[in-house]
């Protein structure tokens, strides 16, 4: 009791952190100026990803967690929210693909960067992102296009029809579903991503030489300023890609692994490591924003300081009512003592 106690607690302040950190990553969008830019958008879509992850899908997860990987809820929910883990999943590989394609059109071509990445271009790719992740997650799942036998998984499970053998809500395979699935969702998207973010430096680096042979430590012109912003927003967005392979890597090669062999294999302590792993990525994201960006680490604490401001505000006028309603007691008490 004591070892599930403490796993529970673990997730949910999991759980909490993911919901609240990518909250924080949203409002600090939405509500700083300095961080009203087109391609931030891209970096709102990545945080509603993780947002819905913490909201829909962690929940259900650590409750299949804690109940030793027995799924309570019946054949259908399984379903969707196998769908919807790999509709989120997905979304995140193709949001961060888009990233670094617009962080290579902002470096490589800085002053025709506004004519090709415009508002209407940007609500365009969001649209196709999440249209194509729908696509892939939803479909093949329920066509039955990911089993050996290419029948819909689990429907023949009802509710609380959890304690029979072999009844874990996981992802069935069979050997042509999961290398295209996984070379053409995660390993394709990744080699682009690494590709794009090379070019990316070295177009990077050949700017700030430039910059240093041609401007004076002393003298730094707008120009300048808008570069160099642009060099340490692709930092950041180079640390979150980074962080998302380090996350899910090890997820992706145990799948890829366990699906070429052909068998359905139970839930594991290495499968649940690597898929938390995997999970970890959403929690972290928010944590690296304001670490290597300082808009983002100022949104924050803008964010912060109005908390604390409205909590301080609101103690004082709770006070302030309390000693309103004691002083008029008091002469109530007062009236009632001279009458009498």
């Amino acid at each position: 009791m004591i070892s599930t106690a403490l796993r529970c607690v673990v997730l949910v302040s999991f759980i909490i952190l993911t919901i609240g950190g990518n909250v924080m990553v949203c409002l600090a969008v939405g509500l700083s100026r300095r961080l009203w830019r087109v391609a931030n958008c891209f970096v709102v879509s990545l945080a509603v990803t993780d947002l819905l992850l913490g909201l829909l899908v962690l929940p259900l997860s650590a409750t299949a967690e804690l109940r030793s990987s027995k799924w309570p809820l019946g054949g259908a929910l399984c379903n969707i929210y196998i769908s919807l883990d790999i509709m989120l999943c997905t979304s995140s590989i193709l949001t961060l693909l888009a990233i670094s394609v617009d962080r290579y059109l902002a470096i490589s071509a800085p002053l025709s960067y506004s004519r090709r990445v415009t508002p209407l271009r940007v609500t365009l790719a969001l649209i196709s992102i999440w249209a194509w992740s729908l696509a892939v997650s939803f479909v093949p799942i329920h066509l039955g296009w990911n089993t050996a036998d290419y029948r819909v998984q689990h429907l023949d499970w009802s509710m609380q029809d959890e304690d029979k053998e072999g009844r874990y809500c996981q992802l069935e395979w069979n050997n042509n579903y999961v290398p295209v699935y996984t070379f053409g969702l995660f390993y394709l998207p990744l080699m682009l991503m690494c590709g794009m973010y090379l070019c990316i430096f070295r177009v990077a680096r050949e700017q700030v030489r430039r910059i240093r042979a041609a401007t004076p430590s002393f003298a730094r012109t707008p120009s300048t300023a808008a570069i160099t912003r642009e060099h340490k927003a692709t930092v950041t967005l180079a640390a979150v890609l980074g962080a998302f392979v380090i996350c899910w890597f090890p997820y992706f090669t145990f799948f890829t692994y366990m699906g070429m062999k052909g068998k359905t294999m139970p839930p594991s302590v290495p499968s649940s490591v690597v898929l938390w792993l995997g999970y970890f990525n959403s929690t972290l994201n928010p944590i690296l924003y304001p670490a290597l960006h300082r808009d983002f680490r100022k949104a924050y604490g803008e964010l912060l300081y109005c908390k604390q401001l409205t909590y301080t505000i609101g103690q004082r006028f709770s006070r302030r009512s309390e000693r309103h309603v004691d002083k008029h007691k008091k002469e109530n008490r007062g009236a009632k003592q001279h009458s009498t």
